[in-house]
This record gives C-alpha cells, structure tokens and sequence, in this order.
C-alpha cells in the first residue's frame, strides 16, 4: 500500500517586487488568491495533511484562507526555505511522502505532481525540473553520469554552472523519514544567507538516496509570481487554457484573447460569447445561449435560447429558456425570470419574480417585486419598494398593464388584467380589468375596456 501524502506549502514571503502591503500568496488570478490556487488544485490528492507556511503580514493568510481543515504554521523571521520546511516538520508523519509546493506557482497541475509522489512513494526524492533556454535566476539542475548530485542557486554558481539549462522549479516529494536529519544539516554558508531546501538533494545523495526527476507539459505550471508584470502574464496564460477549453468544447468565441473567466463556465451546445465577457462565480450557459459584448454575468442560470445583448450585468439570478435581455440592463440578486421575458435596455430587475412572455422593455426599475405572466411595464415605471427603512413587495398580477412613468408604492397589488394610466402614482391596491389612474387623485374608471388591436388589412 502506497505511503500516505502530507503537503507542505511554503506561502509566507513579502513579494518585494510586487510594490504592495498584501501578502504575495493573496494576489489574484482569475479572481482567486494564488494560495488558494494552489489549494484548490491539492485537495484533489487526497493528502493527509494540508501545512500552509506563512509569515509577511501577519496573520492576514490565514484569515484570508479561513480553512480549519489545514494547518497554518507562521516562519518568524524568514530564513529560506528550509528553514521554512523546518516550521512544518512538527505537522508530518513519520511515515508518510511529504510534497513540498509554492502558495506563489498556482498553475501547476494534478497530472504533474502525481509522478513526484510515486517517486517518493519508492523511497526516492521527486524532483520536478524543467528545461530552458534562459535560465537566468533559476537554480541549477547539477549531474554527474546522468543522476542528479545537487542544485546550485544562480547566485552561487560558477561560470560553467550557470551554462546549465535543466533547472530547479523548487516543487519536490520526499520521504519523512529522512527529512528530520537532513533539515537539521542545513547550513546557510551561501549568498542570502539562507537555509536553502535545495540543499536537501546533496544530502540525499551523500545518503545514498536517489533522486529521480519528472517533469511538466507546459511551462507555465511551474511559473511563479514575483512581479506584478508576471502577475499579468499568468492571467493571461490561465484565460487563454480556459477559452481553448470552451473552444474544444464547442463554444463559438468571437475572439479567445478576449474573454476572463474567474470562477466556473458550464456551456451546452451552440453558445456563442463574443468579446470582453467576464463570466464570475459559477455560471451556466444552456444549448444556443449568446452573449453579447461586454457583459458581466457572475452567478448566473441561463437557459437554452436566451439572448443577452452587450453592456448587460447579471448576477445571482436564473433566466428561464428564451428570454431576451438588455443591452444595458441589470438583473440584480434574488431575480428569477421564466421563459420568454424581455429585459429591456435601462432595465434594473432586483430581487424579484417575473412570469411567462412579460415585458419590461425601457427604462423602469423593478425591485422586491412578484410579476405575473404576459405583463406589459411602460417605460420609466418603478417600484418605489424602500421606505427609508423596511423594503416591501409590489404584486403585480398576470395581464396586467403598467402605463409609462408610473410609481407603483409598495406594498401595493395591482389586480390580475388591470390597467395603469401613464403617469400614475399607485398607492392602493387595484380591481381586476379596470383602469386606474391617479393624476391630481386616484380614481377607477368603471366598465373601462383595454383596446384590442386592430386587425392589418
């Protein structure tokens, strides 16, 4: 039976080069922290034990995080890496493989980090290295016949040292049981003055333990964030694998250069997304959805057949099949659309309910509000719904009219078929197929009959 994992993941360095007060780990891509990137990534492993190291900026890590399931172990003053390590080694079985990651590398993948740990799992240190071309600033992979005998750091190389492609990315398995002694041999006799962890892989070999390389698909797994310029290029890395997997998937994108996704996106079948989207939180898009430029939808059930047009903002809401929305509308939390509503352009819907084919087509504002199927809204009416202290909830009823400028006062029901004159300010509850106005008072028109439209000759 395969020894169990811990994971120790090194997260508490300042980021000088980033130019901020905010801890490194806690800068984001695609919305989320680079810790907890990675995080997310490693709790697919299955590990034993999660140990998050952190330092620069107090406890703001770990407040950040929030997660009682790990251990979070703070490395004061900042020593190196092994010396960091070092922190953890009270969180590690004995028995156990320890995977050992960076809270500022959070594109790294489960595919990779897997042959570390079956290295490890043999009794051999996992190394992960990659090839480059420049490899300026990386330590240096050193072997001799072949087998890797240590890693020189850039700063404390030689000439012929630093010709060497192969390098380290700092991501190692190893097993427990060693890990004791050789962190303990450490020595900072170099440059920075640093326990390095690298260091570990001449003593393992001094040991006789082998050390077994594996290495990444893509280079960008083993990037790190040091720069708020390398920031941005992983941004864009991580949005341009999301659109290719949509793309594989199916999705038409006017332009994959152009679209950010932070969260999750679910599509079906013949979804078309054209440019500046940003798609936040989880978000599901039903067969024939089309999105427009520039939309922001965050949260959000869409179904099949729904047009959303340009510069629309959606969030925590669901739309039913068929609607058509925008452009320039807002669709506000608590909002839930049946099939076939129209959300026209200026059009903020908040915490509300409306039915089957209504129509909300210019300029209103509809808030804590239940509407009815096959309602017509004027353009520029609102529900006025806050008293300057408690919301209340306007009912409007299936059929019903609601003329252009009216202020519906909530609580307030406007009856099932009834109409409102333009320019009414409603403040009572209205009969069933009547016309109601309010100009200079309210009244009721009675036996008033709604005009049919006339038949086209």
């Amino acid at each position: 039976m395969p020894q169990a994992l811990d994971i120790v993941v090194l997260a508490a360095g300042k980021g000088t080069r980033m130019v901020s007060e905010r801890p490194k780990v806690l800068h984001e891509i695609a919305g989320k922290s680079l810790l907890r990137h990675v995080l997310d990534t490693i709790k697919a492993l299955d590990p034993e034990q999660i140990c998050v190291v952190y330092g620069y900026g107090g406890e703001a890590v770990p407040q950040a995080i929030a997660d009682p399931s790990l251990k979070m172990v703070k490395q004061e003053p900042q020593l190196g890496t092994g010396h960091a390590v070092q922190q953890a080694l009270h969180c590690l079985h004995e028995d156990h493989v320890t995977l050992v990651l960076y809270g500022d590398v959070p594109l790294t993948r489960i595919e990779t980090l897997l042959p570390l740990i079956r290295i490890a799992q043999g009794g051999k240190v996992g190394l992960l290295t990659v090839e480059m071309k420049n490899p300026y600033g990386y330590g240096r992979i050193v072997r001799e016949g072949g087998k890797v005998r240590r890693i020189v750091e850039e700063k404390d190389a030689s000439a012929e040292e630093r010709k060497i492609t192969e390098v380290n990315t700092g991501i190692m398995a190893l097993p427990n049981q060693y890990l004791p002694g050789w962190l303990a041999a450490l020595k900072n006799c170099n440059v920075q003055s640093e326990y390095y962890l690298t260091d570990v892989i001449g003593l393992a070999v001094s040991d006789g333990i082998e050390v077994a390389t594996a290495h990444p698909a893509h280079h960008r797994e083993v990037l790190g964030v040091n720069s708020k310029s390398q920031l941005a290029q992983l941004e864009r890395m991580y949005q341009q694998e999301q659109a290719h997997k949509l793309l594989d998937g199916g999705v038409t994108l006017l332009d994959p250069e152009r679209i950010d996704i932070r969260g999750t996106l679910v599509c079906g079948k013949d979804v078309v997304i054209d440019i500046n989207c940003v798609f936040e939180g989880h978000v599901k898009l039903g067969d024939g959805v089309k999105v427009g430029a520039n939309c922001v939808v965050r949260d959000v059930t869409i179904e099949k057949g729904c047009n959303i047009e340009p510069f629309s903002l959606l969030e925590k809401a669901t739309m039913g099949a068929d609607c058509r929305i925008g452009p320039f509308a807002r669709i506000r939390p608590g909002t839930q659309l049946a099939e076939e509503v129209h959300i026209g352009n200026f059009v903020e819907v908040k915490n509300s309910q409306v039915g089957f084919n209504s129509k909300i087509n210019h300029l209103s504002y509809i808030g804590d509000a239940t509407v009815g199927a096959k309602v017509n809204v004027g353009a520029g009416a609102i529900t006025c719904n806050y008293d300057g202290a408690n919301k209340h909830r306007t009912v409007i009823e299936d059929g019903a009219f609601i003329g252009s400028d009216t202020q519906l006062v909530a609580p307030v029901t406007i009856a099932r078929g009834a109409t409102i004159g333009a320019g009414s300010t409603i403040t009572k509850d209205t009969p069933e197929d009547e016309l109601t106005l309010s100009r200079a008072r309210q009244i009721t028109i009675r036996g008033w009959k709604r005009p049919v439209k006339k038949a086209k000759e």
